[in-house]
């Protein structure tokens, strides 16, 4: 696996996504093994897939297991059905789904300020057959709007995502122009400022988009930013994206956010997927 060479990233912040890496491990032994891998940060897609609202004690025992760790929790998503797998989201879709997200806003957000996160992604929900897409709009920028007040009430950003159609091919958010009208939209609807675009170098990538062209573009708009390498959505080094050439475009553009390491470890234990990044740089 190529290494990024030494002092490539002397200014980058890097956390892990334990939804993705360290799920050999059950939830609670997570953020202690990413401290042992030398990481002070993490991030996590909505751990509880089964109930947007979780008993309290299970909320208590992440906080628990985060601090004890000694791991700062930079991102969380909202309630988003089944990840991984075909929901892709639910806030955009009528009925028990939307419901389920509504009553995990103020959840995900409480929860955030407990542990001093500043940024809850939204993921927007896939098309849903027989539904009029504008109707999935409006509903969409309503629970989107709902969503920014709650994060802004906590002090964090909401992330908006784009996904790719290759993986994800009813997602209607699958190039980066699309998912800056949605933080266009919720900004102007609430008039916070605090809907920011999450980056995601994959699945821009899978998109077919020209990512440098993206950094250029909307880096100044840019809440949060996510790796993995193609084809794969393995660790950098084992497909073709040179990802350390594209993080240093983010630094020259100003972005000086966290950098979350969403990819698959492959066929060995987590722990032994970051020899690609320096010691100095975790």
């Amino acid at each position: 696996m190529a290494r990024f060479s030494e002092g490539a990233v002397p200014d980058q912040r890097f956390d892990v996504n334990l939804s993705i890496l360290f799920t050999e491990l059950p939830l609670l032994e997570r953020p202690a093994a990413a401290a042992a891998a030398g990481f002070t940060a993490v991030e996590l897609w909505w751990p509880w897939i089964e109930t947007p609202t979780p008993d309290q004690s299970e909320l208590d025992a992440l906080r628990k297991a985060l601090v004890d760790a000694g791991t700062q929790l930079v991102g969380l998503n909202f309630y988003a059905g089944r990840l991984p797998g075909p929901d892709r989201g639910a806030l955009s879709v009528p009925g028990e789904e939307s419901d389920r997200f509504r009553a995990n806003i103020d959840v995900a957000a409480d929860f955030a300020a407990t542990v001093g996160c500043k940024a809850l992604n939204a993921l927007y929900g896939n098309r849903v057959d027989g539904v009029d897409p504008a109707v999935q709009d409006e509903l969409a920028l309503e629970n989107l709007v709902t969503a920014a007040r709650a994060a802004d009430r906590v002090g964090a950003i909401l992330l908006i995502e784009t996904l790719n159609k290759p993986e994800s091919p009813l997602y209607p958010l699958v190039s980066a122009p699309a998912a800056i009208e949605v933080v266009d939209r919720v900004n102007e609807a609430t008039g916070l400022g605090n809907a920011k675009f999450l980056l995601d170098i994959y699945h821009l990538s899978m998109n077919g988009e020209d990512v440098s062209q993206v950094i250029e573009a909307y880096a100044d708009r840019t809440g949060h930013v996510q790796i993995a390498d193609n084809p794969g959505r393995g660790a950098p080094g084992t497909g073709s994206l040179p990802l350390e050439q594209l993080l240093g475009e983010l630094t020259k553009a100003g972005y000086d956010g966290w950098i979350g390491l969403e990819y698959k470890p492959g066929d060995r234990p987590s722990a032994e997927s970051f020899d690609w990044l320096p010691a100095g740089a975790r």
